[in-house]
């Protein structure tokens, strides 16, 4: 964790608002994953937060990458190429799955080179990708329990169970390459019992291609690793001792695993400053108005459900006051209750764990542009 004495005098030395990035605290978590399940391969979704020197990091110790997006493959490609030779060397597009299944025909014409692997879960997307991107590997992915995850992915996408095997059949008959199979428990999951049944889902379905003549040598276990927010998020050493075991009992020793880890590896590790601009009293509320907001690094209150609080650097009896952002739009609303000292205007104001899906979908709102972005502990080449 940051200190406090060090956001101040990053504050002061940059501006705010500031979005601090510790590269630290990033490798504790992708060694962390690494430790705990040893078998599977981390590919990191980008779009949780795609700064290229999150990127340039996570390869350096060795993950690969989930993309959703051209954009997020080119970034990939153009970060990992401006490495050194000697560090990209081992650099190849195995690294890298295209995980959105749903893929416009550009797209596909330019991943096709690349012979890429790439995610579908209907029979419209075989035909397109058979035109455009024939050279491509397939991984089906199929729709799994979503319960309890804090934003669900279920109702988008996933193939039925029950039509997975005559999927995967249709794109080998049309001379595709089928890889595997994927799923998704849906983003934060804290109902381990969603990874279970989509385990045993899985299990089922690959006896099932075997026996109609498919060989499948990679299953994707997806993302939904919950980010250790507070202390009411289980440990993510608990569920992979839950993971670890059923890959070991359900599936054999020579399928590739993999995964895509993205709020994990990124939630943890960084940090918002922000600037009192304005206060005022509304209703009987202390209410404050800071230089960041929901259309900024606070957009994961909208966008990902879920509450970032803010912490205040100055000393004092707390009383519930709201948080505003700086737009004149009154969705711009950080929070309603939160316990803050009297402050006055300059003061800041810091709020943790904000990594992932925040700075990422930051916008320059009536003019408003995004936190300048710091790393810290990167190491050098």
């Amino acid at each position: 964790m940051i200190k406090t004495s060090q956001l101040k005098e990053l504050a002061r030395r940059h501006g705010t608002p500031l979005f601090v990035v510790d590269h630290e605290a990033l490798r504790g978590n992708f060694h962390a994953f690494r430790r705990c399940l040893p078998r599977v391969q981390p590919y990191y979704a980008v779009k949780a937060n795609p700064d290229p020197e999150i990127v340039r990091t996570l390869y350096r110790i060795g993950s690969s990458f989930d993309v959703a997006s051209i954009a997020e493959f080119n970034l990939v490609y153009e970060n990992i190429r401006a490495l050194p030779a000697d560090e990209r060397q081992n650099f190849i597009w195995d690294k890298i799955i295209y995980s959105n299944p749903i893929k416009d025909r550009r797209t596909l014409e330019e991943l096709d080179c690349y012979r890429p692997l790439v995610v579908y879960d209907n029979a419209e997307e075989i035909g397109k990708i058979r035109r455009h991107a024939p050279n491509a590997g397939l991984a089906l992915r199929i729709r799994v329990p979503n319960t309890g995850s804090m934003v669900e992915l279920s109702s988008k996408f996933g193939a039925a169970p029950g039509e997975a095997v005559d999927l995967m059949s249709r794109a080998a008959d049309a001379g595709l390459v089928v890889e595997g199979l994927a799923f998704h428990v849906g983003s934060q999951c804290t109902n381990f019992e969603n990874y279970v049944q989509a385990l045993g889902t899985s299990a089922g379905i690959m006896e099932e291609a075997e026996a109609r003549g498919l060989e499948l040598k990679l299953l994707d276990i997806g993302g939904g690793f919950p980010a250790r927010y507070d202390r009411h998020v289980r440990p993510f050493r608990e569920l992979a001792k839950i993971l670890g075991a059923e890959i070991r009992r359900l599936f054999p020793k020579d399928l590739e695993v993999i995964a895509e880890p993205g709020r994990y590896m990124v939630g943890t590790t960084a940090t918002v400053v922000a600037e009192v601009i304005g206060k005022s009293d509304r209703d009987g509320k202390r209410c404050y108005y800071i230089n960041d907001g929901i259309y900024h690094t606070f957009s994961g209150i909208l966008f990902d459900h879920c509450q970032y609080h803010l912490k205040a650097f100055k000393r004092g009896p707390a009383r519930i006051s709201a948080v505003f952002g700086p737009t004149c739009d009154a969705l711009d609303t950080v929070s309603q209750a939160e316990d803050l000292p009297e402050l006055d205007l300059g003061d800041l104001v810091y709020s943790e764990n904000i990594g992932a899906y925040s700075h990422a979908s930051s916008t320059w709102f009536n003019g408003f542009p995004p936190a300048k972005v710091v790393h810290i502990n990167v190491q050098p080449l």
